[in-house]
C-alpha cells in the first residue's frame, strides 16, 4: 500500500485558475526505457517535429495559468510542454531514463506541462503556492538558478519550492536511487475539470506500470 500523497493550494485566490493532478508511483529501480516506449515516444515525436504545437489556444490557456502570480512565461521561462515541443521540431528531443520519457510523452501529446518529482524530497504532504519575490533554485548541474517570483510551484509542507511548470529543481528531480515518485500534471479549469485532468492522471499512471513497471494511481486533484 503506497502512501498517500496530500496535496494543498494555499489560501491564494489566484490559484483558483490552476489545476494540479497528482499521480504517486513505486519502482523498483530507475532505467532506460523499454523498446516499446522508444517506439511509442519516437512515433509521436516525429508527428509533432512537423506541426506546429501546442496549438493557440492550448499554449495561451497554459501560459496564462502561469501568469496568475505575475510571471512572464516567455522566452527561457516559457512552459516545459512548449520546450518539449520545440525539441520535437529541432530534432533534439530528450531520452532520459523510462519514468521521465513517460513524463515528456504525455506532455508532448497533451500539450501540458508535467512536473517528475522524487516523491522522498517532497514528503507525503505538499503544497502549492505562488512563490515571492526574489525566490530562486538551482535547475541544472551547472548550478544555474530560475528565479521564481509570481510563478506557482510545487513546495514541500515547509514551502520550499522544489518543482514548477517551467523547470523542476536540481533537489528535486528523481535520481538513480529515487523509488519513490510523483508527477504533477498542471492544468487549468480554462481546458479541464477535475474529472477530465483526473483522467489525463491515470493515463499516466498506465503508462509508468506498463513501462515502468511501477506501481502507480491517481493521488488527487487539487
Amino acid at each position: 500500500m503506497m502512501e498517500t500523497i496530500t496535496v494543498r493550494k494555499d489560501e491564494d485566490p489566484r490559484l483558483s485558475g490552476v489545476l494540479v493532478c497528482v499521480v504517486q508511483a513505486t519502482v523498483e529501480a530507475i532505467g532506460p526505457s523499454p523498446a516499446a516506449l522508444v517506439t511509442l515516444l519516437d512515433e509521436l515525436v516525429a508527428r509533432r517535429s512537423v506541426e506546429d504545437y501546442p496549438p493557440e489556444a492550448l499554449k495561451n490557456a497554459v501560459r496564462d495559468a502561469l501568469r496568475l502570480g505575475g510571471f512572464k512565461p516567455a522566452g527561457r521561462q516559457k512552459p516545459s510542454s512548449e520546450y518539449l515541443a520545440q525539441a520535437a521540431r529541432d530534432g533534439r528531443f530528450p531520452s532520459i531514463n523510462g519514468p521521465v520519457d513517460c513524463n515528456n510523452y504525455l506532455s508532448l501529446d497533451t500539450g501540458l506541462p508535467i512536473s517528475m518529482l522524487d516523491a522522498d524530497e517532497l514528503g507525503s504532504e505538499v503544497l502549492v503556492r505562488v512563490a515571492g519575490a526574489g525566490e530562486s533554485y538551482v535547475f541544472n548541474g551547472s548550478g544555474q538558478e530560475m528565479d521564481l517570483s509570481g510563478l506557482f510551484c510545487v513546495c514541500r509542507a515547509d514551502g520550499t519550492p522544489l518543482g514548477n511548470p517551467v523547470k523542476d529543481s536540481m533537489a528535486g528531480k528523481i535520481k538513480d536511487g529515487s523509488r519513490r515518485l510523483a508527477g504533477y500534471i498542471y492544468g487549468t479549469p480554462a481546458l479541464y475539470t477535475p474529472t477530465s485532468l483526473f483522467a489525463v492522471g491515470e493515463r499516466f499512471a498506465a503508462l509508468l506500470r506498463d513501462y515502468c513497471g511501477a506501481k502507480a494511481e491517481v493521488a488527487v486533484v487539487v
